[in-house]
């Protein structure tokens, strides 16, 4: 057994007589003996890894896990990174070797691609690191190839986006024309996104076109302002997150047609939610991003207690976000 696996075996095997000890809900009632455990108590580390934090979902999700940790201080020590570009996939993959190097027992990682990421986290698996997978998914055949099990935890990104697009669709009438702001097409979430969004179009509008706009609101706002002008009878646009649905929404109102083109997007971060009480942005989806590295994390500790067993993915909440539950 490695020298790794059985360190941690002892490390989870005094947490878990420390948790047994106290009872869950008297862990917040039992500081001096929490303290003294942690003295003699080497507790894991867990690493959460996500892609931009000037995203408000991916800092909102850092927030959540910090509290998390706050509030069980006793159980494992959290260090939080993120890269400023989602598109920087190269400084991802070096947190991850950082992340190693450092002595991370686990890596919690929302990968900015689906396909690129796999390598060094293939790496640190052999490195006798827990590595588990939330937000976008890792692709399946590329993780066959390579032989390796990576839990999954995060929503059903398709039916997140169909449950937005049908709900666009009841404003719409049949045969009116509609464009999707895509975002990274190698990211399995965008690819699920815009396939939930077809999905809900099929009900009688039609897509005059599709193009990524990398996640960006900048982007977004210059390709959806050539949309605009290039298809004027345009009646929705449908952005894959919502820092795109935000670059929409300014090129809507730059083309003057804000009381005529709808906007719906993907993530519910505030200012989303404060468009969408102003008339701007009719609806979103909420994937409830400040739990969902909590899930993430709750997953890998779970591993670290019990090295032999394989986790299972996990489906995480996702629902429609409109003016109706905003109120």
């Amino acid at each position: 057994m490695p020298l790794k696996t059985i360190c941690l075996l002892i490390r989870t095997s005094a947490i878990l007589l420390l948790v047994s000890g106290c009872g869950q809900n008297d862990l917040s009632n039992n500081s001096a003996s929490s303290e003294s455990a942690s003295t003699t108590v080497d507790k894991p580390h867990v690493a959460l890894i996500m892609k931009s934090l000037a995203n408000e979902f991916f800092s909102t999700m850092a927030e959540g896990a910090k509290q998390h940790q706050e509030e069980h201080a006793d159980l494992y020590e959290l260090t939080v990174n993120g890269i400023k570009d989602e598109r920087d996939l190269s400084r991802q993959a070096a947190l991850v070797d950082e992340m190693v190097a450092t002595g991370a027992d686990a890596i919690v990682i929302a990968p900015a691609d689906s396909k690129a990421l796999i390598p060094v986290l293939r790496r640190a698996q052999k490195a006798g690191v827990v590595v588990v997978n939330i937000d976008n998914r890792l692709d399946a055949e590329t993780l066959e190839k390579e032989n390796l099990r990576v839990p999954f935890v995060g929503p059903d990104n398709r039916a997140g986006a169909q449950k937005v697009g049908d709900h666009l669709a009841a404003q719409l009438k049949e045969g009116d024309e509609v464009v999707i702001l895509e975002g990274i097409r190698t990211s399995f979430n965008g690819q699920q996104r815009l396939l939930g969004f077809e999905d809900a179009m099929n009900a009688g509008m039609k897509i005059v076109d599709s193009q990524s706009a990398q996640w960006e609101m900048s982007q977004a706002n210059t390709i959806a302002s050539a949309l605009l002008s290039e298809h004027p009878e345009i009646k929705a646009i449908l952005a894959c997150n919502d820092n795109m649905a935000l670059g929409a929404i300014a090129a809507v109102k730059g083309a003057g047609r804000t009381d005529e083109v709808y906007v719906v997007g993907f993530d519910n971060i505030s200012a989303v939610q404060e468009a969408i009480r102003e008339g701007k942005i009719l609806a979103t989806a909420d994937q409830h991003g400040d739990e969902l590295a909590i899930f993430g994390i709750q997953t890998a500790l779970t591993l670290l207690e019990s090295p032999q067993e394989t986790s299972a993915d996990r489906e995480t909440p996702v629902d429609l976000i409109t003016l109706d539950q905003l109120q």
